[in-house]
């Protein structure tokens, strides 16, 4: 690997340190080999908070100004759901450098930065794939907008004081109806995070599944239910006293109107992960989360 994109969380207080430590790791390499081609790229849409060694380019264009083999992202888990459409544009894996407080999909701190770039160049790395779901809404029948979701897709109240109403089917086949605060559908990724939250079961990063979790459902006896990747969603929301609101991977939020339907399948697309170590997943669980603590 030698060419790098770099994504930082824009609300991290000390920059400056990144683009020093960057800057240092340039030097080093270029120390060890004359002819280093290692260089460091940043999104253009972050161009305000760039400074050297990083260079901007448009990642939109048709040909990008250069190849990029890794990700480089500064921040917590929520930075890395950001730089998802970068991974997308790019084709290049992600490695996550915490900045931020869980940082359940990084894979290295800033202290480690040196040594996680230098298995990188020799190859000391293995890719984990990510599924995503594709998440359309649809209304009056048409689709009205499609996004992919490296953690969940969530349906909320918003300021409605009621419950709103979900009727859930998979593959055309009806599954339940439901009075709740909302409706998670997540990804294995997601399984960690606000599904977690709501009482939803762990999913194993490398699975093909997705899971529904209800919010504070009426009922006790809807619960979370896992189904397959393969299986199609559909989500209608129903009886409607003012918009609920349909909000992807805590970001991207539009308003849900009476009868509208969200459909949810696996993407054809996944995310690459660069994975640097033989830490297991179950290991992670246990020290980020304190599991059978």
């Amino acid at each position: 690997m030698k060419h790098f994109a770099v994504f930082i969380n824009p609300l991290f207080a000390d920059q400056d340190s990144i683009f020093e430590l960057l800057l240092r790791l340039l030097e080093q390499e270029k120390s060890r080999n004359a002819k280093s081609e290692m260089l460091f790229f940043g999104d253009i849409a972050q161009a305000e908070m760039l400074r050297h060694p990083v260079i901007p380019i448009d990642f939109c264009e048709e040909k990008p100004s250069a190849e990029i083999d890794c990700i480089l992202v500064f921040g917590g888990d929520g930075t890395i759901l950001r730089a998802k459409e970068l991974a997308l544009k790019t084709g290049a894996p992600i490695l996550g450098i915490n900045l931020g407080y869980l940082g359940f999909l990084s894979e290295s701190t800033l202290p480690e930065i040196s040594g996680s770039i230098r298995d990188l160049i020799e190859g000391k790395y293995s890719l984990l794939g990510r599924m995503l779901i594709k998440c359309t809404l649809k209304r009056k029948g048409e689709p009205a907008i499609t996004w992919e979701a490296l953690n969940d897709a969530v349906v909320y109240k918003g300021e409605n004081p009621g419950l709103i109403n979900a009727r859930i089917y998979a593959n055309r086949r009806y599954v339940f109806d439901m009075r709740c605060d909302g409706v998670i559908v997540c990804t294995p990724t997601g399984s960690t995070a606000y599904s977690l939250a709501a009482g939803g079961p762990i999913l194993a990063p490398q699975m093909k599944a997705m899971v529904l979790t209800p919010l504070n459902p009426h009922l006790l006896t809807i619960r979370p239910l896992v189904f397959s990747a393969e299986e199609k969603l559909k989500l209608r929301i129903y009886k409607l006293k003012q918009n609920a609101w349909l909000q992807i991977d805590g970001e991207n939020v539009c308003p849900i109107h009476e009868n509208d339907e969200i459909h949810i399948t696996a993407s054809e697309r996944s995310v690459n992960f660069i994975k640097l170590n033989k830490r297991s997943f179950y290991r992670i669980l246990r020290n980020k989360m304190h599991l059978g603590k």
